[in-house]
């Protein structure tokens, strides 16, 4: 019995020991991972703009073709923003909805980000105001959104996909330039969402 015992106490520590890794590589382990695959995409993209070849019309998937800024965040926080939204995605930046506008284009250019694992790139997100700016540099352009309100203020099921639409919520055909942010409502594991939206208010030429 005393065998069986022990045998029981070495197997449950195995086992916590594993879950403890496994709990420590996805909220620390993978963020050293994406910070350094962010920072190589950013390196790459600057890189690729000095080049005189044009902008590809449709971002290659799980490729990085913007550079995002949050001055709330510090004067240091730019962040790369890839086309897709799977986890692969998401592990090396801020995702772009495939289906919805790209920066500047009449319409919603939605994207997401973690708030924990994998750079945690939106762990912030919820500290953000209406009026905050959100900075979208492209190869040609930077574009300035103002927030309409917090993320706070907006969770939505995961099945409410009206958030991404043109024009969020209506049916109507899109007549300006938006942005929605999207992330986890929660900092741990959420199927819900926070969303914010932004209206652009400058647009500067390089």
């Amino acid at each position: 019995m005393r065998g069986v015992v022990r045998g029981l106490g070495i197997v449950f520590l195995v086992v916590g020991a594993g879950l403890l890794g496994w709990v420590g590589w996805q909220y620390f382990g993978t963020g050293v991972v994406s910070n350094q695959k962010m920072g190589e995409a950013e390196g790459a993209l600057r890189e690729d703009w000095t080049k005189p070849s044009p902008a590809p019309v449709t971002p290659p998937a799980g490729k990085a073709f913007v550079l995002l800024r949050i001055p709330k965040f510090g004067a240091d926080w730019e962040k790369p923003v890839v086309e897709g939204v799977d986890a692969d995605d998401l592990a090396r930046g801020i995702g772009h909805y495939p289906h919805t506008q790209l920066p500047g284009q009449p319409g919603n250019f939605a994207i997401a980000g973690h708030r924990v694992t994998h750079g945690s790139p939106f762990r912030k997100l919820l500290e953000l105001e209406k009026g905050d700016q959100v900075v979208v540099e492209t190869a040609d352009a930077v574009y300035t959104y103002e927030l309409d309100a917090s993320p706070r203020d907006l969770t939505v099921p995961p099945t409410d996909t009206w958030v991404l639409d043109p024009v969020p919520g209506k049916r109507d055909a899109p007549a300006k330039s938006i942005i929605t942010l999207t992330t986890c409502q929660d900092l741990f594991h959420s199927p819900d969402r926070s969303v914010a939206f932004g209206q652009l208010v400058r647009v500067s030429k390089k």
